[in-house]
């Protein structure tokens, strides 16, 4: 089954409504799939767009946006989902890195994406309308599923770069496949299972693990626009099934109707994305009667391990290696080692990436000479195999779930006016989980501000990497080889 779409299309025929509103109303059901991701394909091919070629799509989300991914991928055309906030200057290198030959994007886009390639442009609004509608009832509703090799890639998903450059990590048909087939029998999804879906869909956890999975077993989705803490508790009572980012359960926490009775019908709640600190996964217990099954992805490998859903679940770890998945902990000379030891986390396995696009030397530094992915993160293993991600050896943040690398948001701010040279770390944060701040030496040439140098790197970046704090410091501390010490800096600015 080299091409994914087939998983998916054997799942939508054990299935009745596919996509419904938080009324319960059915959008699409699943005899819907065949026909609309037919027309969408064609549309495709009518437009150009090819096996390989790259289809980038940065729009709100919708039932259609979803039904437009199973096309690309049925089409054989690589889907290429952008983050909403990404803004012109972050949006002109993945055009220029990623060439796509078509465009959807928000009709209030249309313009911009335009004056930035000459790639065919299609909009689609929140509502699911644009004018990717404009010849799609003329297209035929019928398509023959394209021909995949188990390594012809599905999907580019963009991860922010150390050296301020994002990478495009390039999964495969396999990829997604093996990765979906592991999770569906390790969470024993089950078809009467409802996913109450709040995640965006342009990153690994709401695209692929929140969407994947009831589509494989023929199960409703109950898809929101967004999160909204109120919403999400009204709607637990007719589902089975809810994953969030921390931040999610720290805010559904604030909510005093939260109990064990609006969770009377759950069966699974997952929590990844970004770590999940022991107070919420013990608060969420005594509240709910229910335990996080928290677990541990990347945009380049899918999920790795899992607390099981038949099993204990520790709090403070990430579980066990899923089935297929070798994981090991190496020290700085490369040997495994022991458990209770902290080290570098690698993986190797059938859910892990093919490589970055068009960056073949990035992509040979990331594996190790015997085929393992460096995650460049930080972790420990107990004596029953549980593992603890302990901390980041790549400089990266993750705030609200979502990957930030301070190499970026530096660029920028050296670049202003007043400004001598900065560092941006992440400080702890009880609703973010970690909040950008940005340490920052002046050079007395101007007057700065913290919410003038907020906003003046405002439009060139995504709100979401935008620090949260500012502060003015005379020099940065730096190690014997100049490199800045940011765990000092780390520990200064969390006091206050």
């Amino acid at each position: 089954m080299p091409n994914v779409y087939h998983l998916f299309e054997e799942g939508a025929g054990k299935g009745s409504t596919f996509i419904q509103d938080a009324s319960g109303r059915a959008l699409y059901s699943y005899k819907d799939i065949d026909t609309v991701t037919a027309r969408y394909a064609n549309l495709l091919r009518q437009r150009g767009v090819e096996p390989g070629d790259r289809v980038m799509v940065q729009v709100e989300k919708s039932p259609e946006c979803l039904l437009f991914y199973l096309a690309c991928l049925r089409a054989g055309s690589i889907y290429l989902p952008l983050n909403t906030a990404y803004k012109t200057e972050e949006l002109a290198y993945f055009i220029e890195n990623a060439e796509p030959s078509m465009i959807l994007c928000d009709p209030n886009s249309e313009q911009q994406f335009a004056a930035l390639s000459d790639a065919a442009i299609l909009t689609m609004d929140a509502a699911g309308t644009g004018t990717v509608d404009d010849d799609l009832e003329a297209q035929p509703t019928s398509f023959l599923t394209h021909d995949c090799r188990d390594d012809d890639v599905a999907v580019i998903i963009y991860t922010s770069g150390t050296t301020g450059r994002p990478k495009g990590a390039m999964v495969t048909h396999n990829n997604i496949y093996s990765n979906t087939c592991t999770l569906s029998a390790c969470w024993d999804w089950q078809a009467n299972d409802v996913m109450l879906h709040a995640l965006p869909i342009f990153h690994v956890h709401g695209l692929f693990v929140a969407s994947h999975l009831p589509i494989m077993n023929g199960s409703p989705i109950t898809l929101l626009g967004r999160f909204n803490a109120m919403e999400v508790i009204t709607l637990l009572p007719q589902s089975t099934v809810y994953m969030g980012v921390p931040t999610n359960y720290t805010r559904l926490l604030a909510e005093p109707s939260l109990g064990s009775d609006a969770c009377r019908n759950m069966r699974l709640f997952t929590s990844g994305s970004a770590p999940l600190l022991n107070q919420t996964f013990e608060a969420f217990q005594q509240r709910t009667g229910h335990t996080i099954v928290e677990r541990y992805g990347m945009s380049e490998t899918g999920m790795n391990t899992s607390n099981p859903v038949h099993g204990p679940r520790k709090a403070g770890t990430v579980g066990l290696p899923l089935p297929g998945v070798d994981c090991r902990i190496v020290g700085d000379d490369g040997s495994t080692l022991t458990p209770g030891l902290t080290g570098q986390l690698e993986l190797k396995g059938p859910n892990v990436f093919k490589g970055y696009w068009r960056m073949p030397e990035k992509t040979a530094e990331e594996f190790s000479a015997d085929g393992y992915f460096r995650t460049g993160d930080l972790a420990m293993e107990d004596e029953e195999q549980y593992i603890s991600i302990v901390g980041r050896d790549k400089d990266l943040i993750i705030s609200g779930g979502l990957n930030i690398y301070p190499k970026e948001i530096e660029t920028h701010l050296n670049s202003l006016d007043g400004i001598q040279e900065s560092a941006v770390i992440g400080l702890p944060d009880t609703d973010f989980g970690e909040a950008v701040a940005a340490i920052v030496v002046p050079d007395g040439s101007e007057k700065l501000s913290p919410d003038g140098v907020v906003a003046a790197v405002k439009d060139r970046m995504a709100n979401f990497k935008l620090p949260k704090h500012v502060y003015f410091i005379a020099e940065l501390p730096r190690n014997a080889m100049g490199k800045v010490q940011k765990n000092k800096l780390r520990e200064q600015f969390s006091a206050d």
